[in-house]
């Protein structure tokens, strides 16, 4: 359907089923798939495991410059290594996402993580990557052939991240929840490096009442057109 070479960029706030969707329009396509939320919380759970202050930029750089983030691209999805131990099962979890948040902000981590998303795309150049994050399209890559923002009402973003933590077992106070998304947002999108904002040739697209796979079909059928165009 698409031709090898093609990068889609999804990106958007938490609670509007980046993640979810990316993977499937990733197994669709034929194209890798590529976790950077992951990337930043690998991190920001490095800086947990060392108690460092999340306030503190050296402390974060310090943690940082000692994570090794990778991903076993034998397994589907892709898995997360932290130092060489499969972490990817403790980073959904409410903590290591509030770490991660203080981390983005940092420019020093911002710039070795955008370099090592670029080499992955690198990688997979010839093959196709579909790529989900908060900056993918608008900065990591701007060259990219169809590039997604998603966005959803706040209650609905809410009710998705409450029913993750919950799937998860976790005990959910909703305020609280609610709270941390609202200071997430507000932190994502008034950083100084890397803010999060749509592209201007992004396909804005709210995903509030859309079932998956009306989401991931507007998707395809977006890549589809476009990669029909250019050949």
């Amino acid at each position: 359907m698409a031709r090898g070479g093609t990068i889609v960029t999804i990106d958007g706030p938490a609670g509007t089923g980046k993640s979810t969707v990316a993977r499937e329009v990733a197994r669709r396509l034929g194209f890798a798939f590529l976790d950077t939320g992951a990337m930043y919380r690998a991190v920001g759970l490095a800086a947990l495991r060392r108690e460092v202050d999340l306030d503190d930029v050296k402390d974060l750089e310090f943690a940082a410059k000692h994570a090794r983030v990778e991903f076993d691209w034998e397994t589907d999805p892709p898995g997360v290594l932290l130092n060489g131990e499969p972490v990817g099962h403790l980073l959904r979890g409410g903590d290591a996402t509030r770490a991660a948040s203080y981390v983005a902000t940092v420019p020093a981590v911002r710039e070795r993580l955008v370099e090592q998303q670029r080499q992955i795309g690198e990688t997979f150049a010839g093959a196709g990557l579909v790529t989900e994050g908060r900056d993918q399209g608008s900065v990591v890559f701007p060259q990219a052939a169809v590039k997604v923002f998603l966005f959803a009402t706040e209650d609905e973003r809410l009710r998705r991240r409450v029913a993750q933590l919950r799937s998860r077992g976790e005990v959910v106070d909703e305020q609280a929840v609610r709270e941390d998304m609202l200071d997430r947002d507000k932190r994502d999108a008034g950083r100084d490096v890397a803010p999060l904002v749509a592209a201007d040739d992004a396909l804005q697209l709210d995903s509030t009442g859309l079932a998956e796979d009306e989401v991931v079909n507007r998707i395809v059928d977006e890549v589809a057109s476009c990669t029909s165009a250019s050949t």
